[in-house]
């Protein structure tokens, strides 16, 4: 079953932020305030998302749950980047 979430997550990373915002703590536990998972959630979703794995589970961003986060990062940079070419294509 967790594996069937990371996979949901992978290709529906704002569908998981707003289930993890509404049904559970884990975005509450992982941020202060509510600001930084909204902006996520529009902006960067996977780094959000990982961000809160990291702080949830190692409390904070060291070893390899920074590796999880910098690729996150370059996950949402490229999902920016590939939408942009399509639109440029049209």
């Amino acid at each position: 079953m967790p594996c069937f979430i990371v996979l949901i997550a992978f290709f529906f990373p704002r569908v998981v932020l707003a289930g993890l915002f509404l049904f559970s703590t884990y975005l509450h536990n992982a941020y202060e305030t509510v600001l930084w998972p909204v902006v996520g959630f529009f902006v960067l979703p996977f780094a959000t998302l990982a961000y809160a794995f990291a702080m949830n589970e190692a409390g904070g961003l060291e070893g390899f749950y920074l590796v999880i986060f910098i690729v996150a990062i370059l996950f949402d940079i490229g999902s920016f980047s590939s939408s942009t070419a399509v639109r440029q294509r049209r």
